[in-house]
């Protein structure tokens, strides 16, 4: 059974990078309260304040006591300890819905908080993000892929809508050949570009990159339309 929500959630941010405010800035215009955010760096608490204004900067524990639905937007590589450390501590709240953004790990990261009643969920946003508003007009056209026990897919599907996104289901094996994909995607596209317009610059172009933008911007549209639907293998969840 699908455990029951209210409509309207308290949300608490845990990392101030580039993804985690505007997830908040996301689920906030979607009528969710934001009910603080944890952030350890002056950039990031500046970034907070710009992104989620009025939202009180927490520490972790005070964060956990106040919100039914945490939002963890830290570096891969600190996630499981960050998970494993404070379910140590029996931080995680029965009911409580938990949601990291890392491509690369399903759902099995956050059993240490599962075990305490967190009901898991793994939610990225399939886009390069700067931080900024910007970021919220782009979700429109962004694919967010979830990762999640069945019975709550479909809160993780609910939740992607909300943000703007286009949900599709990714199953918990398939999660570190997701994150290789998009890790391809990502790198490779910038450094061609970088390549491309160091090659400009210097011959004397004074703005490469505005140069290339239209034509590069063309070539993945061109390159995207060409995968035939017939080549996707896509999961039979997708609506």
């Amino acid at each position: 059974m699908t455990p029951e929500r209210s409509g309207r959630l308290g949300v608490g941010i845990i990392g101030a990078g580039r993804v985690g405010p505007v997830l908040g800035a996301a689920l906030a215009g979607a009528g969710h309260a934001i009910v603080g955010v944890h952030a350890v760096s002056d950039s990031g608490r500046e970034r907070a304040a710009d992104m989620l204004p009025g939202a009180p900067l927490l520490d972790v524990r005070q964060l956990l006591e106040r919100s039914e639905l945490v939002v963890v937007a830290i570096p891969d590589s600190e996630l499981q300890g960050f998970v494993a450390g404070l379910a140590a501590l029996g931080a995680w709240q029965p009911g409580q819905l938990l949601v990291h953004t890392a491509p690369g790990f399903g759902v099995s990261v956050l059993e240490p908080a599962a075990r305490q009643g967190a009901i898991p969920l793994a939610i990225h946003p399939a886009m390069s993000f700067t931080g900024t508003r910007l970021d919220l007009a782009r979700m429109a056209e962004t694919y967010f892929a979830v990762t999640a026990p069945a019975p709550v897919q479909p809160i993780g599907q609910a939740l992607v809508v909300e943000m703007g996104g286009e949900p599709i289901v990714v199953a918990e094996e398939d999660r570190a050949q997701y994150a290789e994909a998009i890790a391809t995607a990502t790198t490779f596209s910038r450094a061609i570009v970088d390549q491309a317009t160091g090659i400009l610059a210097a011959i004397g172009f004074e703005r490469p990159g505005a140069f290339l933008g239209s034509l590069v911007r063309s070539t993945v549209d061109e390159a995207l339309r060409r995968t035939a639907p017939s080549e996707i293998e896509l999961p039979e969840e997708l609506p």
